[in-house]
């Protein structure tokens, strides 16, 4: 990226392309697109993908588009269901702006998202992605208040190998990048495009910030997430992945397969509680 090229392309817009991938979800795009219309600094441009959902999700896209300012949202629709990374990759490609930002159909972005992360970018234009705290909670409630100070910390490759620190709604990364979202896995495949990201050098940064909300816990809450034994396995697989390009050791991949199991006996562990509470019936 040219320093020298000015990050703003005009005082109402951020720089970036917003990818939403869509399958099914009439009910919660809506919210979705309105939360990127309510950025202090809204990007540039919304790219709603359509993964070939077969019901009204195409038609409710165009209703949206029209919806607001002609131009700022763009359609576009896979002849057919690849998933989330293929979803994601075709937004990717259609992006314009020097900065690509995701969000998910059925999460919301607070209103100081892009323009925090707009701002930490000017002030440290070697960062190549960027992310920053997110909550789960339910629709409806008012944005958290930001809590100051207000920083931007370098997140390491080492980092990496403990979990995710990245969840997909915070982050915005440079459009140029020379990787993509692996289409051969549907789980943990986001994880696998940031360790790609880190381990190969590139600048990474996280802000200090709940910026995001995810309107149903990570795991076990149905959907994709929801096999918790198959999320797992997805991330073995990924770690596998990487030591196979070369980007972890053999020494840090026995780390992180120790660091895995330990992770899933916890979530297990949520997991169970979680139906206790709930007064679901328990398995002896």
């Amino acid at each position: 990226m040219n320093a020298n090229v000015p990050l703003m392309q005009t005082p109402s817009r951020a720089p970036v392309s917003a990818v939403v991938p869509c399958y099914r979800c009439t009910d919660t795009v809506g919210d979705a697109v309105a939360s990127i219309a309510a950025q202090t600094l809204p990007p540039a441009e919304v790219l709603l993908v359509d993964d070939c959902s077969g019901d009204g999700t195409l038609e409710t896209l165009h209703s949206l588009a029209r919806a607001y300012p002609a131009g700022w949202i763009k359609v576009v629709a896979l002849p057919v269901n690849s998933g989330p990374s293929r979803a994601r990759n075709a937004g990717w490609e259609q992006a314009t702006q020097e900065y690509v930002a995701f969000l998910d159909s059925d999460d919301s972005w607070a209103p100081r998202k892009l323009e925090l992360q707009v701002k930490a970018l000017l002030a440290d234009p070697q960062i190549a992605l960027i992310s920053h705290r997110i909550r789960v909670r339910s629709r409806g409630l008012e944005p958290e208040s930001l809590r100051k100070p207000i920083r931007t910390t370098i997140v390491g490759r080492r980092r990496l190998l403990l979990n995710n620190p990245f969840s997909t709604p915070s982050v915005v990364l440079r459009r140029d990048l020379p990787f993509r979202f692996n289409e051969k896995f549907r789980l943990v495949e986001d994880y696998l495009l940031w360790a790609q990201i880190a381990h190969s050098g590139y600048r990474c940064a996280k802000i200090n910030q709940v910026l995001a909300y995810l309107h149903k816990p990570a795991f076990g809450a149905g959907g994709l997430s929801g096999d918790l034994d198959a999320m797992h396995r997805a991330g073995r697989e990924v770690g596998n992945e990487l030591q196979r390009m070369g980007l972890v050791s053999a020494r840090e991949r026995m780390f992180t397969r120790s660091v895995g199991k330990i992770r899933r006996a916890r979530r297990h562990l949520v997991l169970w509680l979680r139906r206790l509470q709930s007064g679901d019936q328990l398995s002896p």
